[in-house]
C-alpha cells in the first residue's frame, strides 16, 4: 500500500501518526513539509480530499497566524493558501494520503480510518496512551 505523510518530526502527533503507519508494516513516503512544502494545487487538493475547509487546515498555535491577521473573516481561501505556502508552519499536520483517502490526523488515531484493518496491530503512543490493545481493538473509540 502506498502511503504519504506530510510530516513534522518535531510534532508528537506527527511522530505518533508515522509510528502507527510503520506499526501497520508500511514504510510511507515522508515529506517534511517545512523543508519541502507542497505546491498550491497539491495543498488545495489535500485539504479538499480530507473534507476540510482551508481555514480548518490552518495551524494557529506556534505560528505567525495572529501577527499575519489570518483570523480576519475577509480573507478568502486563496489568500489563506498563499499564507500557508509562504509560512509552511501554518499548515496543520500531519496530512496522510492513502488509497483509502486523505486525513488530517489530529488526533493521530485518525490515520487508522485510512489504513487496511488487516494491518492494524497493537499500538501505544509515545506518551503511554494505548490506541490499539493486544486483541487489535481500538481503545477509547
Amino acid at each position: 500500500m502506498s502511503v504519504t505523510i506530510y510530516h513534522n518530526p518535531d510534532c508528537g502527533t506527527s511522530r505518533n501518526t508515522l509510528a502507527m503507519i510503520r506499526n501497520a508494516g508500511i514504510e510511507p513516503e515522508i515529506i517534511e513539509y517545512l523543508k519541502n512544502p507542497p505546491d498550491h494545487n497539491t495543498l488545495k487538493a489535500l485539504i479538499g480530499r480530507a473534507g476540510l475547509t482551508v481555514r480548518a487546515a490552518l495551524r494557529e498555535k506556534g505560528t505567525p497566524y495572529a501577527e499575519l491577521g489570518l483570523g480576519a473573516a475577509s480573507l478568502n481561501d486563496e489568500q489563506l493558501l498563499d499564507a500557508m505556502l509562504e509560512h509552511p508552519i501554518l499548515i496543520n499536520r500531519p496530512f496522510v494520503v492513502t488509497s483509502h483517502g486523505v486525513r488530517l490526523c489530529r488526533p493521530s488515531e485518525l490515520v487508522l480510518e485510512i489504513l487496511p484493518d488487516a494491518l492494524i496491530k497493537p499500538f501505544t503512543k509515545e506518551d503511554g496512551e494505548v490506541v490499539i490493545d493486544e486483541e487489535g481493538r481500538r481503545v477509547g473509540k
